[in-house]
């Protein structure tokens, strides 16, 4: 797999920020975008934010600076939930907020480190559900 082309605005805005868990923000920038060709890094909502044909969909929250979240979206306004979750495997690392919204939570790289192949796994099938709902 070659190794994803980070955005250079977004690499900027993060150096400028000293943030405490860098390394972790920086290993989930190459985690998520190794799992779609299309994805466009930039930065919205104050993070690295990843879109889709020009559709949020994934989000880093990282403030406070004592954890970063994936905030796994369908962008800012607000839509008509679905009666079931969109994604149907059971991940117990996910919080769920809504049917279309799910959150990761990570306090270390060793954390993320631990279980990357599962994040790569989640944030790729919730791309796929998108790329289907068209």
């Amino acid at each position: 797999m070659d190794k994803p082309v980070l955005n250079p605005e977004v690499t900027a805005f993060l150096e400028e920020m000293n943030h405490p868990l860098i390394e972790l923000i920086e290993y989930l920038r190459g985690i998520i975008l190794s799992t779609d060709p299309n994805l466009v890094e930039g930065i919205k909502w104050n993070g690295p934010n990843y879109s889709l044909d020009g559709k949020d969909r994934v989000t880093l929250k990282i403030y406070p600076p004592k954890q970063v979240q994936v905030i796994l979206h369908r962008g800012a306004k607000v839509k008509e939930q679905p009666v079931q979750r969109l994604l149907v495997d059971e991940y117990p690392m996910l919080e769920w907020k809504v049917n279309d919204r799910a959150v990761l939570t990570f306090r270390s790289l060793a954390e993320l480190e631990r279980c990357q192949a599962v994040v790569r796994e989640i944030v790729a099938k919730w791309l796929v559900v998108w790329k289907n709902d068209r």
